[in-house]
């Protein structure tokens, strides 16, 4: 293996182990020796996988006191790699709480500010992912990563760098939601007019309409999420493809 791809699983490791409380906040980490052994590696890639955990706020480094996990709220939670293993661990209620709120934050100022700055090229994306999620609706097929597109082409079309960059945390989130309510009988094709009526309002160069639009979605989405909470129903994992919908009855009848 490789020293990148073996530095890259070290840190996956490393990262994972704190994140699931193998060493939890303010527990120190084995020294090098002792990780070298355990992972099968130089002390160099242990080393860079360390100062990789610093750089992301995970862990603290100093003599004598060796390096030790610091709280999870100096976490760097827009971190992709952090929300990657948080995702393969299992996402917990308090982070999906969390994102929930940051979306009801982000997303209405970034679909404001997509419908005073969208270009022909922005809306002729979201056109095409709001074409995929219909195509999935009425003849089967992956819903969710058309649902994803669509709502990330919105926070692009804000043309704003660090909105952008926010959206790669807001993911997480909204794949989990868009699982979620797929899950609801009729789920998708009850949020399909939403959808198209934020797209809409955008088209028309209209930030009120489009936010009033974009808002009803996140709270029917924040229901559906506490809905699942509640019932302590287990949560999609994010390590595995999203479950495409089933074809209607009609059609798979026609298709026989």
């Amino acid at each position: 293996m490789a020293i990148k791809n073996m530095l890259g699983h070290t840190l996956d490791l490393l990262g994972e182990a704190i994140l699931s409380g193998h060493y939890p906040p303010s527990s120190a980490i084995p020294p090098e020796n002792m990780l070298c052994v355990e992972f099968g590696v130089s002390r160099t890639v242990i080393r860079e996988a360390i100062k990789s955990l610093v750089a992301k706020g995970m862990v603290s480094t100093g003599p004598k006191v060796g390096t030790r996990v610091l709280p999870a709220d100096q976490w760097n939670w827009f971190d992709p790699q952090l929300i990657a293993w948080n995702s393969k661990i299992g996402l917990s209620r308090e982070f999906l709480r969390d994102l929930q709120e940051l979306r009801r934050v982000v997303e209405p100022a970034a679909v404001r500010l997509a419908a005073e700055r969208a270009t022909a090229q922005d809306i002729a994306d979201i056109e095409a992912a709001y074409a995929g999620m219909k195509q999935a609706i009425e003849f089967g097929g992956d819903y969710v990563s058309h649902d994803l597109l669509f709502h990330q082409g919105l926070l692009k079309a804000c043309h704003n760098r660090m909105v952008i960059q926010m959206s790669k945390a807001l993911g997480a989130l909204l794949r989990t939601s868009f699982e979620i309510s797929t899950s609801k009988p009729n789920g998708p094709a009850q949020s399909l007019p939403m959808h198209r009526a934020v797209l809409d309002a955008v088209i028309a160069k209209a930030p009120d309409k489009a936010e009033r639009a974009v808002l009803k979605l996140i709270d029917g989405a924040r229901d559906d999420i506490e809905m699942v909470l509640s019932s302590k129903r287990k949560l999609p994992s994010l390590s595995l493809p999203a479950p495409p919908l089933r074809a209607p009855r009609q059609v798979r009848a026609k298709a026989a």
